[in-house]
């Protein structure tokens, strides 16, 4: 995500088609890093849990994770470009089952530790454990061996406990030398490279191994191009920059500061007062009339972003168990209106299960994304109808409040039953609510692609015990056609099968796609323009003082 545009040419193996071709190795072509220090401040949210990789599954903690932290390959700014080399000195492959991958030497985390192959080996077999809990664990259902070290428990955290796991480490992973690393997939999958960008991919360093995830998670210790100074929870962590980072371009400011707000209008306020120095997305109430570019003037980024809001099902109530039900309300939904009116036309209806910036990507397969009140109550009638209040839950700090009331106040209109939405106080309760199961009915989701493939919107967020599948949906169907989907020969025919799985997706409407994200940031007038990562975020090493 850190690769700049002036990423130089760098080669991998020729059978990685994904990654072979115009790749960069993010180093900074010859330009040496600007010698002026200064500081920001950016906007961001309280981390849900620890700042641990293979543990962080949502965008406060992750932005942070992103800079602290670079993986084996990166992602180019560019919407949809393929990942260039970071780390890794190469990824070679001549079957896509068996990968060898090289590492940079000299390469450090912040302790000073080199970054070697087993920093990697150790990481990933710790996330794949399932005891160690991590969120991020099926990131690892493509290596060999994954089975092995997965239990399942047998009462869903009743009093009886797991089973240990047959193995700890997974038999695909093996340390060649200090410096490269043999990895061996449960059957062929082209796409692997690219997915080795995501934060569940990055390094460990041996004190996460000594320390545990949970006091790490406190003070934790990366080996991107920003280090880890402290973390005030509800009020801000700082950063600063990392003048040892070999691995790519080095920031050319020396310290930022992410003030953690619980509002986004205040965030707002902060911007226009000069308190600010980047907001990644201004809120609702200055969408109106484009209020933000009187506002902003020509301080302001508009793009779109390879990102759908979604209302999530929980299907542990048996309420929402009923297909019919939930396409139902999916059709109730007046998506073209809630961007006209909330939105003023900066956010697109959703139409398809991911988006459409995202390589494999297919347009228009959401059958129920239309707005179709007869069919909608068709549905609602032959599910029985809906006995009780429908409550739409979303998380209050931030812009959330106008559009979630508008589809809640859509579905009532629409089917003629009671639903309401109502504010959870902040990101990181509502995340805690919905990881422990709590939700008692539908709720605000989102999805921020990873990595730039369709697999990122399938695998984690409707494969059975996905990292992502927050609402325990699961359909044989769709976990046999991933499946052999991971295992085509080539990305086209990973492609057809991801399309096919998508079909029984659409079949069972396991969440509703509402719409798909423009991105409208703000910046102040102190610093030049700043580029954006694939993931909205602010390209740190980007930032220029005036």
């Amino acid at each position: 995500m850190r690769v700049s545009k002036r990423a130089s040419a760098v080669a991998l193996g020729a059978a990685v088609a994904l990654v072979a071709a115009g790749c960069g190795s993010g180093d900074s072509g010859g330009d040496s890093p600007a010698k002026t220090d200064g500081a920001i401040v950016i906007d961001g949210s309280q981390p849900e849990v620890g700042l641990v990789p293979a543990n962080t599954t949502e965008t406060g903690g992750g932005a942070i994770i992103d800079y602290l932290w670079t993986g084996l390959v990166e992602y180019p700014n560019e919407q949809g470009a393929n990942p260039k080399l970071a780390v890794a000195e190469s990824i070679d492959t001549k079957d896509s089952k068996v990968y060898t991958i090289k590492i940079k030497k000299g390469t450090k985390f912040h302790d000073g530790t080199e970054v070697k192959a087993e920093s990697f080996v150790k990481a990933w077999n710790w996330s794949a454990y399932s005891p160690n809990g991590a969120q991020n664990s099926s990131f690892f259902s493509d290596i060999q061996g994954f089975e092995d070290v997965q239990s399942v428990d047998p009462d869903d955290d009743g009093p009886k406990k797991a089973p240990e796991p047959k193995a700890k480490e997974m038999s695909g992973l093996k340390v060649v030398d200090d410096h490269t690393f043999e990895v061996t997939l449960g059957s062929p999958f082209s796409i692997f490279p690219t997915k080795l960008g995501y934060s569940a991919f990055y390094p460990m360093p041996d004190a996460f191994f000594t320390q545990g995830a949970d006091a790490f998670g406190k003070k934790p210790i990366g080996n991107g191009p920003w280090k880890f100074v402290s973390w005030q929870d509800n009020v801000e962590i700082k950063l600063t920059r990392n003048d040892d980072y070999t691995a790519g371009d080095k920031g050319k400011i020396k310290d930022v500061t992410v003030k953690l707000y619980q509002d986004a209008g205040a965030a707002y306020n902060d911007l226009q007062a000069g308190n600010l120095d980047f907001q990644q997305q201004v809120p609702t109430s200055a969408l109106a009339g484009a209020k933000y570019k009187t506002d902003l003037s020509d301080r302001y980024i508009d793009v779109p972003n390879a990102a759908t809001a979604l209302i999530a099902f929980p299907f542990y109530d048996k309420r929402f168990q009923n297909a019919d039900l939930r396409r139902a309300v999916s059709l109730a939904v007046d998506r073209q209106s809630i961007s006209d009116k909330i939105f003023s036309g900066s956010r697109k209806p959703a139409d398809s299960w991911a988006n459409p910036l995202t390589p494999g990507a297919k347009s228009g397969n959401c059958t129920s994304c239309s707005y179709n009140p007869e069919e909608a109550k068709a549905l609602l009638a032959k599910a029985g109808g809906f006995q009780g209040e429908m409550v739409f839950y979303y998380n209050a700090d931030a812009s959330h409040k106008e559009w979630m009331e508008a589809v809640a106040q859509s579905v009532k209109n629409t089917l003629g039953i009671e639903a309401r939405a109502e504010g959870v106080p902040t990101f990181a309760v509502f995340r805690q609510q919905i990881n422990a199961k709590q939700m008692k009915g539908p709720y605000r989701a989102a999805w921020s692609q990873d990595y730039p493939d369709v697999e990122n919107w399938i695998g984690p967020l409707y494969v059975t015990g996905g990292s992502s599948n927050d609402g325990s949906y699961s359909n044989p169907e769709v976990d046999r056609l991933y499946k052999e989907a991971t295992s085509a020969p080539t990305v086209d025919a990973a492609h057809a099968k991801f399309a096919e799985a998508v079909t029984f997706v659409d079949k069972d409407t396991p969440s509703i796609p509402i719409y798909f994200y423009g991105q409208q940031s703000g910046f102040s007038d102190k610093i030049k323009k700043p580029e954006l990562n694939v993931k909205g975020e602010i390209d740190l090493e980007s930032v220029e003082l005036k």
